[in-house]
C-alpha cells in the first residue's frame, strides 16, 4: 500500500466526484487504484475526502504507463518509493520502452513481396518472415516491414544469387546470437545499475541517474556490438579466404608439377 504523506488540502482540492470529472476516470476506478496502493489517500476533512494536484498527476501517470504497455502491478512497483516523483517515474518508463531501432517501418502490399521473392514466394516463406519478426500482418493483403534496412540487405543478397529461404536461415541464426547479446546487456543494467538502486530503497534523487544509465546504454550497446562484429568478421574472412588462397596455390603447384 502507499505509505507516503497525506496530501495537504489546498485551494485546488477536489472531491472524488470532481476528481473523476477532471481526469475522465470513474469513481469506482479511482477507489480501485487507492485500494491497490496506486493513489495516495485523500485529505479527510469531516466526512469528506479531498484530492489535490498530486492525485491528478498520478492518475495521468497511470494512464500513460498503461498506454506504454505496463500493467497495474508493474505500475505499482514503479511508483512505490518514488515519493510523489511522478514525472521522473514517467521519464524512466518512457526510456525503458523507447525502441532501440532507429528506422521507421514501411507498409508493403503482398503483391510487392511476391514480386521481390520471385519463384521462391510461398505461404511458408511469408509465415517464416512473420515468425522471425521481419513482417507484421496488417490485414487486407498489407504487411508492415519492421526493418526496411534488412529488406534492402535481402534484396542485395538476392542480386548475388542467394535465395530468400537461405537469407532467412542466416537471419534466424543471427537473431539467435543477437538475443543472447541483448540478454547480456539487459542483465548488465539490472545487476550493475538497477539492483543497487533497488537495494538503496529507490531514493527519489537517483531516478535521473538510473534513467540516464539506460539512455546511455543504448548507443553503447549498438556501438559495441558493431565494433566486435567488424573485428570478428575481419578475422573470419582472413581465415576462410586464407585457406582458399592456399588451396588454389597448392592446386597450381600440383598442376605445374604434373605438366613437367
Amino acid at each position: 500500500m502507499y505509505h507516503g504523506p497525506v496530501t495537504e488540502l489546498t485551494d485546488d482540492a477536489l472531491t472524488i466526484d470532481e476528481l473523476a470529472r477532471r481526469t475522465g476516470m470513474t469513481v469506482r476506478n479511482i477507489r480501485a487504484h487507492q485500494s491497490r496502493g496506486l493513489l495516495p489517500p485523500p485529505e479527510v476533512r469531516g466526512r469528506t475526502g479531498f484530492y489535490g494536484p498530486e492525485h491528478v498527476a498520478r492518475i495521468d501517470l497511470i494512464r500513460e504507463l498503461q498506454d506504454e504497455g505496463f500493467n497495474l502491478a508493474a505500475i505499482r512497483r514503479l511508483v512505490e518509493g518514488a515519493e510523489g516523483s511522478t514525472a521522473e517515474v514517467l521519464r524512466f518508463a518512457r526510456a525503458v520502452r523507447e525502441p532501440f531501432e532507429d528506422e521507421a517501418p514501411e507498409i508493403v502490399p503482398l503483391e510487392e513481396l511476391a514480386d521481390r521473392w520471385g519463384d521462391h514466394a510461398t505461404p511458408e516463406l511469408l509465415d517464416r518472415a512473420v515468425e522471425l519478426g521481419l513482417l507484421r500482418e496488417l490485414g487486407g493483403g498489407r504487411y508492415e516491414e519492421l526493418s526496411p534496412r534488412l529488406s534492402r540487405a535481402g534484396a542485395e543478397l538476392a542480386a548475388l544469387g542467394i535465395s530468400p529461404t537461405t537469407a532467412l536461415d542466416v537471419i534466424a541464426a543471427v537473431r539467435g546470437h543477437a538475443e543472447g547479446i541483448a540478454e547480456r546487456f539487459v542483465r548488465l543494467f539490472i545487476d550493475e545499475v538497477w539492483a543497487p538502486f533497488e537495494e538503496a530503497g529507490r531514493p527519489p534523487e537517483r531516478w535521473p541517474e538510473v534513467r540516464d544509465a539506460i539512455e546511455r546504454l543504448r548507443p553503447l550497446a549498438a556501438e559495441s556490438v558493431l565494433a566486435i562484429f567488424q573485428l570478428t568478421m575481419s578475422r573470419a574472412v582472413d581465415t576462410a579466404f586464407g585457406r582458399e588462397l592456399e588451396r588454389i596455390r597448392r592446386e597450381a603447384e600440383d598442376a605445374q608439377r604434373g605438366a613437367a
